[in-house]
């Protein structure tokens, strides 16, 4: 399990490489209010993204109980069942893009986002809307081979064109924006990549799963209700991440500015990639915690659970510590000085949250989901989801973006408590164990690190890239060694040195 999830997070650090050179390269090229209307596109099309109603994580549960119990017809027909939906609910997608397109014409193209702008970015917007919604729909089956990867537990293949697409996705956003900075061309990049990315995944399915078919010819009516009650409460959580995470930019862009949208985006970008890291760890942990629960090892599923919750709650300190100190900082040498403010603020906002969000989001709900639980988590991810809308209206005007920052922060937390005490409760593991073998020490560990960051930013009087790349050299340097030398010692599968004496004896 820890080369899979580590091969995804090298995946994750090239996502993010690519992020910190992209993002200021295509600000710069667009403008900010482009930039803010781009935000808003994305919203609106992931709209569409709900109409897949959660088949692929339906189908990643499906497909691993028939490699569990080793039955290839069993694969096959989960396989060509889930295609055959997800085909299906593309062209409904596709049908209420255009329902979809009225809203973003009326209300953002020739409402306040819009006001100012030049026809040509307004026509080159309706086009890019186009291009999105039909990759959105044609992406329901194209995404499907990832699902039949991660059943198999073959992470390394996934991350490899995963890999593929992240450094075609770079190029090919540096050539064809070189050659015209239009939202039109911004959208067709996304085609190209998920075209080649598709390709890609069939030659490798085809080569390391030979007796797997990407097609219909095994179709089962009778397996769809059963894959539907599944993914009715996968949905949901998409639902409820959709209202938490992707309409902000859609609320901002409804009341204010573009430029606005930038702004909250800007001071939102680490967090995406960031929750990738986490959503990693529960993409191999969900599986496990099929196959577990089917062979009756509910021991190791706990041991999982605890081992795992530490892991990733001392990434999110680590990460977080630093955004915290210096991410404003950050953020004016990144994109420039006027983002320090409104961005930085956000960005700590947001943080704080995910301080709570993020560990359980990463290993307690993936869990739960796969122990055939998801209706508890689903129905408190849509609740989270409505609140963080609902607050996130009601804030935005006397607000602004900050009003959205804590729209997401409030409800986010919430969310924590509540599922990691439906997965504790379920595993029988109780909220204090949790808290001592999983909290305690990584967030005394990041205490002195943390600190010490405070001290020498505030103390040294230095300043620019030099200074946050010493600053961050520094603090995780010294984040590793207390938690390499106290936070996981005595611990058999992360003490590294005890590890390895016992293999030296």
């Amino acid at each position: 399990m820890l080369k899979s999830v580590l091969g995804t997070w090298g995946l994750n650090g090239l996502q993010m490489a690519a992020l910190l050179v992209l993002s200021p390269w295509v600000l710069e090229r667009l403008g900010a209010d482009p930039n803010g209307l781009w935000t808003a596109l994305i919203s609106i099309t992931g709209i569409l993204s709900l109409f897949i109603l959660g088949v692929p994580m339906a189908s990643v549960r499906a497909i691993a109980e028939g490699v569990a119990r080793k039955d290839p017809a069993a694969v096959q027909r989960a396989v060509s069942t889930c295609m055959a939906i997800c085909a299906a609910l593309g062209l409904v997608a596709l049908l209420v893009a255009g329902l979809a397109y009225l809203y973003f014409d009326a209300r953002i193209l020739r409402g306040t986002a819009g006001a100012g702008l030049d026809p040509q970015t307004l026509d080159s917007a309706r086009i890019a809307f186009g291009i999105l919604a039909l990759q959105v729909a044609c992406g329901f089956v194209m995404r499907l081979p990832y699902g039949i990867l991660e059943a198999h537990s073959d992470f390394l293949a996934r991350n490899a064109i995963s890999a593929f697409e992240v450094l075609l996705r770079f190029g090919t956003t540096l050539a064809l924006l070189h050659w015209r900075a239009e939202l039109a061309v911004l959208a067709l990049v996304q085609v190209i990549c998920m075209l080649a990315e598709f390709t890609l995944a069939l030659i490798v399915l085809r080569r390391r799963h030979p007796s797997v078919h990407f097609s219909l010819r095994a179709y089962d009516p009778s397996a769809v209700r059963g894959i539907l009650a599944f993914s009715i409460f996968a949905m949901l959580l998409n639902v409820g991440a959709l209202l938490a995470f992707r309409l902000d930019g859609l609320v901002i862009s409804s009341f204010l500015p573009a430029r606005a949208a930038t702004e909250f985006d800007i001071g939102n970008k680490f967090f995406d990639p960031l929750m990738q890291l986490l959503i990693s760890v529960g993409a191999v942990v969900m599986p496990m915690a099929t196959r577990l629960k089917t062979s009756g090892e509910t021991q190791a599923l706990r041991a999982i659970f605890l081992r795992w919750s530490k892991i990733s709650l001392s990434l999110v300190l680590l990460t977080g510590g630093y955004l915290m100190v210096l991410g404003p900082e950050f953020l004016a040498w990144w994109v420039g000085e006027e983002y320090r403010k409104p961005s930085g603020d956000v960005l700590r906002v947001l943080m704080l949250s995910f301080f709570f969000y993020l560990p359980v989001r990463g290993v307690a709900l993936p869990i739960l989901m796969g122990l055939g639980k998801p209706r508890a988590p689903a129905l408190c991810l849509l609740a989270m989801g409505v609140a963080n809308l609902g607050i996130s209206l009601a804030l935005v005007g006397p607000q602004g973006i900050l009003g959205v920052a804590i729209g997401t922060a409030l409800p986010n937390l919430a969310f924590a408590v509540i599922v990691l005490y439906l997965a504790c409760t379920e595993l029988e593991v109780g909220i204090g164990e949790w808290l001592v073998q999983s909290a305690l020490k990584p967030l005394l560990g990041a205490c002195l690190p943390v600190l010490a960051l405070i001290l020498a930013a505030q103390l040294s009087g230095w300043g620019g890239f030099g200074a946050l790349v010493a600053f961050g050299v520094g603090y995780v340097a010294l984040f590793a060694l207390i938690w390499f030398a106290w936070v996981v010692r005595g611990d058999p599968d992360l003490d590294l040195l005890a590890r390895w004496k016992r293999r030296a004896a």
